[in-house]
């Protein structure tokens, strides 16, 4: 795991690679990459590659990057890693290929060889990657399948750069800082910025799944190789039954943990008091892992109270054997630690919070790899929104076919909401969104709706922004190649698209790696969603049952009848109080607060502040 930067002069009459601006890209990402730090510039000094390094595999000299082919035709710097590079490897050695060192990097390069661009069709795990091909005069950036590690990029017109955080690129001083419409828009709506945009105009971020070729005329057009309505469709045409779906998706959690564990360091775990994590540490100890740290994190305010996740934790942790941490955090540590949040923060998100604070942990235990259940949740219908957004669709559809109706009403119920209806004002929207998956999925997901930003943003911005972004027309697209999918598939593919693509796996990869902390997800992984049963069955089985009966022994009830809650943080609280307001009877646990969005904003992003 790592950060890489890379600058590529594609036009002949464009300025040659300015070293000192990789430098500073380098050195913006440099807890990425405590490990290692590496340049380099072509002979014509039209392109150049930079590289921070996380050692994890092959943590010799021979992983250094940006690393070169025998030939010297081929260079790449790497971010992430490839979990079947061991199967690959072996595959290219069959076919005559010789190897220098027992990287992945290396893997990479010499599949690019033998396949080309096809390559990414065959790597499993999470990756982002610039590769220069001398001798076709090509730069190939590609992106992995669902989106775990970020790839930004910028172009104007002359000259191609891209880095693993959009700071970076600003941190070049060759990128404009002039704002995105769009992307500030969407963070309002959604909580996160919906990729391809970011905050700035000048920077994109690559979509999941998506190669870009740039050639000596620029950049292409993103060419798409994995899409997942499309592979949740393919995995339900291709199901054959009969079959035994419990013992099917133990054996793909199996599969998955196995490959998540390949490392030439030791691999721990996030433990919640969930279902989720607690299934992997027990897999893990399963396949014979011993000396497991699992990690977990508690808040003062919770102490004693059935937020708090310590107890049932350290009873997984008992059960398996793991040797248990627990990182306690009060409202002091997080008033200390918000501006260095702020700063890592590579694009404004509500969430990241409760990451932050546990990769610190992992960092002052001395790990460097954790395994997260990230994801489980959208493979296995464990968000309300399995439930809430097809019954919307479903009991609202007709009504949303009447002209006006929709607007009037919504028009009619902000004002009494405004004049003190005890509603939230979400709810002035459903009879005129509720109707339409894109709209019921808004409503579900969405921070501000979209008649509410002229309140928080200047109205001109909000208009150019929503016109750009078209924010129904963008989540609708999620499943366009999926048309045929049943009620749980497209919730599914909504969840992993847009919520765990955009805020979960963003925030993970920012909060773990400003900590040189590896997080790793086995649940967000194509060969294991290819290997589940198709989602209707997940919709009738106890999928998270199941899921719990994967370790030897099972997991305790305690953790299976307990309400879920994930990891939660009482920043909510914390943030009144810190504002002099007055208390409201209970915690505030809503990661989806307007009041922290606006906080978040208002950090400065755009501005003079600007990171």
């Amino acid at each position: 795991m790592c950060g890489i930067a890379g600058i590529h002069a594609y036009l002949d009459v464009a300025p040659r690679v300015d070293r000192g601006e990789l430098v500073r890209m380098n050195e913006r990402m440099v807890a990425r990459g405590p490990d290692g730090n590496g340049l380099w510039v072509s002979a014509d000094q039209r392109t150049g590659f930079g590289h921070v390094r996380l050692a994890i595999i092959d943590l010799s000299e021979g992983g250094a990057q940006p690393m070169h082919a025998c030939d010297g035709r081929l260079t790449i710097t790497f971010n992430g890693e490839i979990y079947n590079y061991r199967e690959l490897r072996a595959d290219l050695q069959a076919r005559g290929r010789t190897f220098r060192s027992g990287s992945d990097t290396e893997v990479l390069l010499q599949l690019y060889a033998e396949y080309g661009s096809a390559m990414v069709s065959r790597l499993r795990g999470m990756f982002a990657f610039g590769l220069w091909d001398a001798e076709r005069r090509t730069l190939l950036l590609a992106r992995d399948p669902l989106g775990i590690k970020p790839l930004y990029w910028a172009d104007d017109g002359w000259t191609l750069r891209f880095a693993s955080q959009a700071k970076a690129l600003l941190a070049g001083a060759a990128v404009s800082r002039d704002p995105d419409p769009a992307g500030i828009v969407g963070f309002h709506l959604f909580g996160s910025v919906p990729e391809p945009f970011t905050v700035w105009r000048s920077i994109q971020s690559l979509p999941a799944g998506t190669m870009l070729t740039v050639d000596a005329t620029g950049p292409g057009i993103p060419q798409r190789y994995y899409d997942v309505a499309a592979a949740l469709a393919e995995r339900a045409a291709s199901a054959v039954a009969p079959v035994d779906s419990r013992a099917q998706v133990a054996e793909a959690v199996r599969d998955s943990v196995r490959h998540h564990l390949v490392a030439d360091v030791p691999v721990a775990v996030f433990l919640s008091s969930g279902i989720d994590s607690g299934a992997l540490l027990g897999t893990m100890a399963g396949l014979g892992v011993r000396d497991i740290t699992a990690l977990t994190l508690g808040f003062r305010e919770f102490e004693g109270l059935a937020h708090d996740e310590a107890p049932l934790a350290a009873e997984v942790a008992a059960r398996y054997g793991a040797h248990h941490v627990v990182r306690t955090v009060d409202r002091a540590e997080f008033e200390r630690d918000l501006p260095a949040m702020m700063d890592a923060m590579d694009l404004p998100t509500i969430d990241g919070i409760n990451t932050w604070f546990v990769a610190k942990a992992a960092r002052e235990a001395g790990i460097k790899v954790a395994l997260s259940g990230l994801g489980a949740d959208e493979c296995f219908g464990g968000y309300p929104s399995f439930t809430d957004v097809p019954r919307s669709v479903h009991w609202l559809w007709p009504v949303s076919w009447l002209p006006g109706l929709g607007a009037l009403v919504r028009w009619g119920l902000s004002g009494a909401i405004a004049a003190g209806l005890r509603l939230h004002p979400k709810a002035a929207g459903v009879l005129q969104y509720g109707g339409t998956w894109a709209g019921a999925y808004l409503l579900r997901r969405g921070v501000y709706m979209p008649w509410e930003l002229d309140d928080v943003l200047d109205p001109a911005l909000v208009r150019e922004g929503l016109h750009r972004l078209a924010p129904f027309s963008r989540i609708a697209a999620t499943l366009q190649a999926g048309h045929r999918l049943g009620d749980f598939d497209r919730v599914a593919a909504l969840e992993t698209s847009l919520y765990m693509r955009n805020q979960l796996l963003r925030d993970a990869d920012w909060a773990g790696m400003s900590h040189g902390v590896e997080i790793r997800v086995p649940f967000v992984d194509p060969f294991f969603l290819a290997a589940l049963p198709p989602g209707p069955v997940l919709a009738r089985m106890n999928a998270k049952d199941a899921i719990a009966e994967v370790p030897t022994p099972p997991l305790p009830d305690s953790i299976r009848r307990r309400r879920k809650t994930g990891f939660s943080t009482p920043h909510g609280r914390w943030l009144q109080d810190a504002a002099g307001a007055p208390r409201q009877p209970g915690i505030d646990l809503s990661a989806a607060s307007r009041a922290w969005a606006l906080n978040v904003w208002r950090a400065g992003w755009t501005g003079p502040a600007a990171a």
